[in-house]
């Protein structure tokens, strides 16, 4: 039984070999030195503080989903979190800088946000009650889940000229809220300071040089109250839009050591009713574009921050709320898994999408709690791709993109490989760069068609060829129907759905090592070679 399904399968791919209609690449990986390293808890999602009356484009998506009225019960919540094993989850959004919390010493009311015309974004203050933090901490602590609190960095300025504001940070109710934290023994990971307050701002904007001195007066609060324990929060900021000026004069001002992450935040898909969302997610000359911020932030603080790491600290794709067609469904997956990887190649550390739950583009669904496509996209990356950023090389089309990690938990390489064509299919060779001189030799004429034949056919994978006995895990993910703007994902052809409220596994289907990967039109694959020979995976 076993010969037989072995020749029909040889069959296939010789059948494969002589088609003029599929289109071939060639992928070489080079596992000898990384190109960065992700964090653990690389893949993380925001909880906003968004209030129901939020709305944009004359639909209001957020419901019961903001930090203050999420229904923290529902059993699909915890199970979601529960999933990743250690999902970061970062608290934060633009109202932050708005929020109070419910301390001793707090003067004011503690109620929630409303509509208020002369406040920012259009709401008035808010307040964090410590019955809530209490519970939201107890479905931190129930699911495992990373945290990472953004504060208010407004608190205490004035308002010179309109989005400008000035005076220094006045961190009273942030140390007692800090405080009211540690005696509860809630671990948060990192605080992060404000939200969108840099460079020109969004709604409100903060100097360089005041942003970092304020930077220091929170170091010295968390220094402070954390004095006597072993393990200590991160202090990561500033939570906006790239700007390499004010970037650059913030990390100079805070000095060495006062930031230990640099969050910086990406909305590259335009508005979420803009109509070339759907073209720009398949367009990779447009997915490039990004690229010129994650190398810049890079570069600064490499120059002026070298004790420091960059992360995406929200990312959304299309801003105000997300597209109500495109951001939840199934087409999101090709930008979101695009960005997670090249933002990986730039040394970017941890990447949180916007959002777990609320707006257009939450993972979850805002009224069901179901997960969206991308969901079960976010759990891949996170269960197969490790830490390790691998450097490749790619022969063919511009539409089929790639991407390389070590293997989560496990030896090997897993790839990802993402389809932006719509009507054109690639079959793939992966190659290790050890093995490119034996892929181009053998004694047989360079382009001759038996040697065409066999480097389509064989994946390289060590410093020998296996002996074809060997197995590698591929996970296909497709639209249901073909039907692109579909909320609900295919593995492998089964649907991804709850099962009687449950997350489902995540199985992969079991293949030749040595065959090559077919990667449908607009699909896409992980795929895990469990013997990758690469050093830098091993050390």
């Amino acid at each position: 039984m076993g010969k037989t399904l072995l020749l029909s399968l040889l069959f296939c791919i010789f059948t494969g070999i002589l088609s003029q209609d599929s289109n071939d690449v060639t992928v070489i990986i080079s596992g000898s030195s990384l190109l960065g390293e992700t964090n653990g808890d690389y893949v993380c999602a925001t909880i906003d503080w968004w209030p129901p009356e939020k709305c944009n484009y004359n639909q209001c998506p957020w419901g019961q989903a903001s930090a203050l009225n999420l229904d923290l019960e529902n059993p699909i919540l915890a199970k979601a979190i529960a999933a990743f094993g250690s999902l970061r989850i970062r608290v934060g959004g633009s109202l932050q800088d708005q929020l109070v919390y419910e301390t001793s010493n707090l003067e004011s009311q503690c109620t929630g946000f409303k509509k208020s015309s002369s406040g920012l974004f259009g709401f008035s203050q808010g307040c964090l009650s410590m019955k809530r933090w209490d519970a939201l901490n107890d479905l931190f602590l129930k699911t495992g889940a990373v945290v990472t609190f953004g504060l208010n960095a407004l608190r205490g300025r004035h308002l010179v000229r309109k989005g400008k504001y000035s005076g220094a940070w006045n961190g009273t109710n942030a140390r007692d809220f800090i405080k009211y934290t540690i005696e509860k023994d809630y671990p948060v990971d990192s605080w992060e300071f404000g939200n969108e307050l840099s460079g020109s701002g969004v709604g409100a904007s903060v100097a360089a040089y005041q942003y970092g001195k304020d930077i220091i007066t929170l170091r010295t609060i968390l220094s402070d109250l954390y004095e006597n324990y072993k393990i200590k929060p991160l202090l990561v900021a500033p939570g906006g839009f790239y700007e390499q000026t004010w970037y650059a004069q913030l990390l100079q001002v805070s000095g060495v050591s006062a930031i230990d992450a640099v969050t910086h935040h990406i909305y590259n898909l335009g508005g979420g009713n803009d109509p070339h969302v759907a073209s720009r997610i398949l367009d990779p000359y447009y997915l490039d574009r990004i690229s010129d911020t994650f190398r810049d932030l890079e570069l600064t603080i490499q120059r002026h921050g070298p004790w420091t790491r960059a992360w995406v600290g929200e990312a959304g794709g299309a801003y105000n709320s997300g597209s109500p067609l495109i951001s939840n469904s199934f087409l999101n997956s090709f930008w979101y898994l695009d960005q997670l990887g090249l933002a990986a190649k730039y040394k970017t550390t941890v990447y949180c999408r916007q959002t777990l739950i609320g707006g257009n583009y939450g993972l979850l669904d805002t009224e069901t709690f179901i997960p969206n496509p991308d969901y079960y996209s976010a759990l891949l990356w996170h269960q197969l791709m490790g830490g390790g950023v691998l450097s490749l090389d790619i022969s063919g089309s511009p539409y089929l993109r790639v991407y390389a990690h070590c293997s989560k938990n496990k030896e090997g390489v897993t790839v990802l490989l993402l389809n932006l064509n719509r009507s054109t299919a690639f079959t793939v060779t992966v190659q290790n760069d050890i093995n490119v001189d034996i892929g181009e030799g053998f004694g047989i004429e360079r382009d001759g068609f038996f040697l065409h034949g066999l480097k389509r056919t064989v994946s390289w994978i060590g410093s020998k060829a296996s002996d074809g006995s060997e197995m590698r895990e591929e996970y296909h993910l497709t639209a249901k129907d073909n039907n692109e703007l579909s909320r609900i994902m295919l593995l492998n052809g089964a649907p991804l759905e709850l099962i009687e409220g449950e997350i489902p596994t995540l199985n992969p289907v079991l293949v030749p090592v040595n065959s090559p990967i077919y990667v449908a039109p607009l699909s896409i694959a992980f795929v895990v070679f469990p013997n990758f020979e690469a050093k830098a995976c091993n050390r």
